[in-house]
């Protein structure tokens, strides 16, 4: 299954971490800006042009660090057409450098209309003769609010195509107990019943170190919460937001992990993406003071958490 090769990633780096690839143009040093406008102008396509051009950056340096990246649509969305096209090329240098690639989406529908997302970010396109991976990423973010009838669509590309997915359970926006706090009949809160969910999802997707196919969305903003479906679902790997910028810390993501130190992978992007400008960095080195603050997040976890095995 698609997160066996996550997994494996972890462990060789002795890293469970993701770096968020959410790029805005003020987060982008100048030089990059400027060469992107001098070629497209100011406009949407030297927007994207740059965007590319961080990004590429970024996982050059990233890739020997941190297992894997996760861009968010959105930040790519907002710049048209050509920013979807800038979200495609991070995708695919991404792989290109072997890091292992989750789709920040957060996309949800029932029927075919589920089909079809499912089929853009993770499966594959027929075009009469022709087969096409639209986007090509290894996992991707999901709403369950529609229930069963919006994942399901999704598990046979995640058996089939070696792929994977991640259900919001407990997210770490502070707002996130409006509705997933609510307790129902049985005594069970909203975000327990997913999580709960997650476990019945994956049952035909487990791979080979014990985690199935669907996992779920867990914030490091929520330690106590996060330590109670750690130790519920045996079998869902998590995807830990809010560590950084969002205020979560080594010891807040410290619940996550198994005695092995797997079951989770922990994302950070603006404190990764920003760090040349919090250090005061030269711009020309923002991979490396990307690369620097991606190794301390390391550390800081792996103090926490010891070594990582199979």
């Amino acid at each position: 299954m698609a997160f066996d090769r996550l997994i494996e990633g972890i462990v060789k780096l002795q890293n469970p971490t993701v770096a968020g690839l959410d790029p805005k143009l003020n987060y982008i040093p100048n030089y990059i800006k400027e060469s992107s406008f001098k070629k497209y102008g100011e406009t949407l396509d030297g927007a994207a042009d740059a965007i590319l051009e961080f990004n590429k950056g970024l996982i050059d340096e990233l890739c020997k660090i941190v297992p894997a990246v996760k861009p968010q649509c959105a930040y790519y969305e907002m710049y048209g057409w050509q920013g979807v096209k800038a979200l495609y090329d991070t995708i695919s240098y991404a792989k290109k450098k072997g890091m292992f690639v989750i789709t920040d989406g957060k996309r949800n529908d029932i029927g075919t209309t589920m089909q079809a997302y499912a089929a853009a970010h993770l499966g594959n396109i027929s075009v009469e003769n022709n087969e096409f991976a639209p986007f090509g990423a290894d996992a991707l973010t999901v709403n369950a609010y529609l229930g069963s009838d919006g994942i399901n669509p999704l598990l046979d590309i995640c058996k089939d195509g070696d792929k994977g997915i991640f259900v919001l359970v407990k997210t770490s926006n502070p707002s996130s107990g409006e509705l997933q706090n609510r307790v129902f009949d049985d005594g069970a809160t909203l975000y327990e019943t997913v999580g709960n969910l997650c476990e019945e999802w994956g049952q035909n997707l487990e791979g080979k170190y014990g985690y199935s196919g669907v996992g779920a969305v867990v914030g490091a903003t929520y330690p106590k919460q996060l330590f109670e479906l750690r130790n519920k679902l045996k079998h869902t790997f998590f995807l830990v937001p809010g560590y950084g910028a969002q205020g979560g810390g080594a010891k807040d993501v410290a619940p996550a992990f198994d005695s092995n130190g797997l079951g989770a992978v922990i994302n950070a992007s603006r404190s990764i993406m920003c760090a040349w400008q919090k250090t005061g960095a030269d711009e020309k080195d923002y991979a490396k003071a990307a690369a620097q603050e991606a190794v301390n997040m390391r550390d800081c976890i792996s103090k926490e958490i010891g070594k990582i095995s199979l």
